[in-house]
């Protein structure tokens, strides 16, 4: 059998076995269709059945949260944690609190994460959690409750030499500590180590809130120097407006770059003069408002509700807010526009049809699960500190995160020339994921 029809074959097998999960169909086509060449030259692998070893979770979990609100009525949500691959290490990959988590959501962001571990050269496997609990609009006593009703099932099955969460959508430090200190509380073990992302006071890492977005930035960077570009003086557009979208907005300035907007699920604002990243901190981190209250601060700006903020012209294009949210049209659009580089801050943010336009035109596109990989890797660096009960400084923890970022990046491209796809960060970063699971699944042999 020819090798894009086995790959065929496992991918309907895949679909089979999981029926309605459209997003985790799309996370491991996505993959799969990128490894042929890998199983020519590993032919073992097939033999091995690597991959469908690797498309089944080793563990998943789903779990009931009651709650109580501030009116005292009780509220049910559902829980799920997905451990998917263990290979490099304990598991390792956020929770997400959004209403529109399912299992599909997180078996997809799980898959994603198997690779995107790999990719950083860390001791640690790939998984992912969360609730479909909205955040959004409770008090802080709700979101309290909420989590430590959740982590009074969780507790069994973390720790960290086992399953290592950290934060994603909806789930900041403020989530993670009390997350951190019902752990504590049900276990009477101060263990560090079982969750990252948390406050400096409890054992957090320095650069950890900022590591996404300026990983992002770090990778474009190592992309426009193989085009023989630079950031500085680009003019640049970022979706979103949360922690990965402020973070890349931050380092994009830092190098010169001007971003004239961003958004929320509402809509846009569009500065020409360039965003005032003080007021967008003030708005969503501290005020925790919408996009929309730029605008009475910033006359001269204009804010676009349900706008689409992939029509704006610019020269770097950086998707952070969710999955599928640039499509086919909008890529071409941006081609038109004159855009020279794409690099995804959230994960798997452009569909398959957005993807291809952006291949055959031949501009720098990276994949998010090698461009969003700083998030991942600083909290690997937060065990390593958390194991060692040492702390290390922002500057030498950003100069970590840099170092992994180019070591990402160079794997990428190297591997994609390796295998005949020069300049393709997609296959290249799939790939190069894969050999490093795949080589480890058969050393351990079948477990």
């Amino acid at each position: 059998m020819a090798v894009q029809e086995k790959i065929e074959e496992l991918y309907q097998e895949v679909v089979r076995k999981n029926p309605g999960e459209n997003e985790f169909h799309q996370a491991a086509m996505e993959v799969l269709q990128s490894l042929g060449p890998a199983l020519v030259k590993y032919p073992e692998f097939v033999d091995k059945k690597i991959i469908e070893r690797i498309c089944e979770p080793e563990r998943q979990i789903i779990f009931r949260i009651p709650w109580r609100n501030d009116k005292g009525e009780v509220n049910i949500n559902r829980g799920f944690r997905v451990e998917f691959n263990s290979a490099l290490g304990p598991y390792k990959g956020g929770l997400r609190f959004h209403p529109s988590v399912t299992l599909s959501v997180i078996k997809f962001l799980g898959f994603e994460q198997i690779f995107k571990n790999a990719l950083t050269g860390m001791p640690i496997g790939g998984a992912k959690g969360g609730s479909d609990f909205d955040p959004k609009g409770k008090s802080e006593d709700e979101i309290m409750s909420f989590c430590q009703s959740f982590m009074i099932e969780l507790y069994r099955y973390i720790g960290e030499y086992t399953d290592v969460p950290a934060g994603d959508i909806g789930v900041g430090s403020r989530e993670i500590n009390f997350l951190f200190g019902q752990y504590k509380r049900i276990t009477n073990r101060y263990e560090s180590g079982v969750l990252t992302g948390k406050s400096l006071n409890i054992g957090g890492s320095m650069v950890r809130k900022e590591s996404t977005g300026y990983g992002v930035v770090y990778f474009l960077k190592e992309m426009l120097n193989v085009l023989k570009e630079n950031v500085e003086g680009k003019t640049c557009i970022v979706s979103g407006s949360g922690n990965v979208a402020i973070y890349a907005m931050e380092k994009l300035e830092q190098l010169g770059a001007r971003v004239v907007a961003c958004s929320d699920s509402d809509g846009y604002i569009y500065d020409e003069t360039g965003v005032d990243l003080n007021l967008i901190k003030q708005i969503k981190e501290i005020e925790r408002g919408r996009i929309r209250e730029y605008k009475k601060y910033h006359k001269e700006s204009k804010y676009i509700e349900k706008g689409n903020i992939w029509e704006i012209p610019c020269k770097i294009a950086l998707p952070c807010a969710t999955e599928n949210e640039l499509n086919g049209k909008d890529a071409t659009k941006l081609v038109k526009n004159g855009c020279i580089a794409v690099v995804e801050g959230a994960n798997m943010p452009t569909t398959p049809e957005g993807v291809k336009v952006f291949l055959e035109a031949g501009i720098a596109y990276g994949p998010g699960k090698a461009a969003n990989a700083g998030g991942v890797a600083t909290s690997a660096l937060e065990m390593q500190q958390n194991a060692s009960r040492d702390s290390w400084s922002f500057k030498f923890t950003e100069r970590r995160l840099q170092e992994i970022m180019k070591g990402i990046h160079d794997l990428c491209y190297s591997t994609a020339e390796e295998f005949g796809a020069q300049g393709n960060y997609v296959k290249g970063a799939n790939i190069a994921g894969f050999l490093k699971v795949a080589k480890a699944m058969l050393e351990l042999g079948l477990v």
